[in-house]
């Protein structure tokens, strides 16, 4: 295969045999992230916790494309609908394709602190709900599916929906799975019944129906770079963003142990107890604990909230990274007690989805474009 020239796109010369291992630099962070022989740049990215937009991983669907500053790759077989010509000009590259032929690559990626870029919210989407399952007694997932372009998001992202035309006005519902191909989007709504907005998706929508949604909005998509163990809290409808985060970190490949932990009152009000025992079967450094805190437990379960167990759970946090979601009251006490279990402030992320009413774009200088 050429080699491609990223300031031109024109084919270059071979610059040695690869035998020797890469190092991809970051901008502006420049961070360096080593490069095994034959790897993609987004493979090696993965390898090391960063993560990078994709879909196909095959060169058709444009969603890795970043610019490359300097150094040279093999672009491999690509497709023009994914990268036309005049981004090869001012750069870009397909990074699910391109393995480094040159000692060092630089591209863009994030921010200087190396956080990943977010997109920028779009409004009025079309999606078509295409089934509509009652989890629990309070909580349904709602799965829509997007008639145009999809909508792109990062894990732990939220969106608005609503249809105001009906007494619905728009209200905020984290997105419950990682991007997949096919755009769909799942989110777990909770009965809220002074809310008219959930009442309205609980009792109107039925599957079959168009609706209008906006986003994504937040920040809440963690630390691309983690080199730690993770933990992850979460209560209620508060598990989606969860659930959104560790499906895309064990599609990737994350390397440490990830270890959810979901408050529910019952075993009636487990939301996802099948898929969490499939990905124990599948990931071996995965793990799941359910407490429940009006039930009384049987053999090896837990009771009671998350924060009074906590430190039965996990004796010491420190280098240790803890997502936590669910109300405002639910994150502040896990936040409390995580720290009090040695974890460092800044491996701590949390989201309080009670106040999301109103979308939080997120700064500039994260969003792509």
């Amino acid at each position: 295969m050429p080699q491609q020239s990223p300031a031109t796109g024109t084919p270059s010369a071979p610059s040695g045999s690869g035998e020797s291992a890469s190092v991809i630099r970051l901008q502006p962070s420049r961070k360096e992230v080593p490069v095994a022989e034959g790897d993609s740049i987004l493979t090696a990215l993965e390898r090391q916790g960063y993560a990078l937009p994709n879909n196909c991983r095959a060169g058709a669907c444009g969603e890795c494309k970043a610019k490359v500053l300097c150094g040279e790759y093999d672009q491999g077989m690509i497709f023009t609908m994914a990268l036309s010509a005049e981004e090869i000009d001012e750069g870009y590259g397909l990074m699910c394709m391109a393995v480094p032929t040159s000692d060092v690559i630089e591209i863009e990626y994030g921010t200087i602190d190396a956080q990943p870029k977010l997109f920028p919210p779009r409004t009025d989407v079309p999606f078509v709900v295409v089934d509509k399952i009652p989890r629990t007694g309070r909580i349904v997932e709602l799965r829509l599916r997007p008639m145009g372009e999809p909508l792109r998001y990062w894990p732990g992202q939220y969106l608005q929906l609503g249809q105001s035309s009906v007494g619905a006005p728009p209200r905020c519902y984290s997105i419950a799975n990682a991007p997949r191909p096919d755009g769909e989007i799942s989110l777990l709504v909770t009965r809220v019944e002074d809310g008219q907005t959930s009442r309205w998706i609980h009792d109107t929508l039925e599957p079959g129906d168009r609706v209008y949604a906006s986003g994504p909005y937040g920040t809440f998509v963690g630390d691309a770079a983690t080199d730690t163990p993770v933990v992850c809290l979460a209560a209620g409808s508060g598990l989606a963003p969860i659930l959104a985060l560790t499906d895309a970190a064990l599609r990737r490949g994350f390397p440490h142990p990830v270890t959810l932990v979901f408050s529910s009152p019952t075993k009636e009000s487990d939301l996802v107890s099948g898929l969490m025992r499939w990905w124990e079967a599948t990931h071996a450094n995965f793990r799941a604990i359910t407490t429940y805190t009006r039930q009384e437990p049987e053999d090896g379960e837990f009771t009671g909230r998350i924060p009074t167990i906590l430190s039965e759970l996990f004796g010491d946090l420190s280098q240790t990274s803890v997502f936590i979601a669910g109300s405002p009251a639910f994150v502040e006490d896990c936040m409390a007690e995580a720290k009090r279990l040695g974890a460092e402030e800044s491996l701590i992320h949390s989201e309080g989805y009670v106040s999301q009413f109103i979308p939080q774009s997120p700064p500039k200088d994260r969003l792509l474009g």
